[in-house]
């Protein structure tokens, strides 16, 4: 029963309404990376021409590793736009996460060629700009166009993460890219804290990592 309902969303009915309604440049916004305790927060904004659907499309948090970085190549090909945008630990510890997120998100928005209609947003807040937006809570499996920004984005994340273990080797960032796990914790209370991770969060410690020299 469960699998049927997941299978009988429809993913597309907000961006049809919109183009029925004349926009024609619909971009999806989405953000991973919140709950982490270190590296950035990653944004991923995503336009099709209106018509398209590509059924595999949904959450990323739902599919696996080998389907994502599969469905990244496929959106990228599709997409009339994509951007991924971000928001330094630095500037989440300034800004705090919740508005670095939609920091990010409005960064995508104003990449060099985006130039969006219209704005489905994952979440229920964003600040308003110019252009006409839509929050929509778990839009990430409503709506395409989202999930196709969390894949884009999530995919990013998780391979910048993974390049940043091979600098950090302490954490874990490998296979928990950044989020709180007891092994980033245990790499954080024995080595101390990287200008990675973001000191408005618990760290649990209050030192600093210290590199060896080469």
């Amino acid at each position: 029963m469960a699998e049927n309902k997941v299978q009988n969303i429809d993913r597309l009915q907000f961006e049809r309404q919109l183009w029925s309604e004349g926009f024609d440049r619909v971009m999806g916004l989405d953000e991973v990376g919140r709950g982490c305790l270190a590296g950035p927060v990653v944004a991923g904004g995503v336009i099709f021409k209106p018509g398209t659907f590509v059924e595999e499309i949904r959450d990323s948090k739902t599919i696996s590793l080998k389907e994502r970085m599969s469905l990244t190549e496929k959106i990228k090909e599709l997409a009339s736009f994509w951007t991924v945008q971000w928001c330094m630990p630095a500037e989440i510890d300034e800004l705090n996460i919740l508005h670095a997120s939609i920091k990010a998100m409005h960064r995508c928005t104003e990449a060099k060629k985006a130039r969006p209609d219209y704005l489905l947003v994952d979440g229920n807040r964003f600040s308003a700009g110019l252009c006409p937006h839509k929050c929509l809570v778990k839009g990430d499996d409503r709506s395409m166009s989202i999930a196709a920004a969390s894949i884009i984005a999530k995919v990013f994340r998780d391979k910048w993460m993974i390049e940043l273990h091979k600098e950090y080797p302490y954490y874990g960032w490998d296979t928990n890219v950044g989020y709180p796990t007891a092994q980033h914790y245990s790499g954080l209370e024995e080595y101390g804290y990287t200008e990675y991770h973001r000191q408005s969060f618990k760290l649990r410690t209050d030192k600093e990592v210290m590199l060896e020299e080469t």
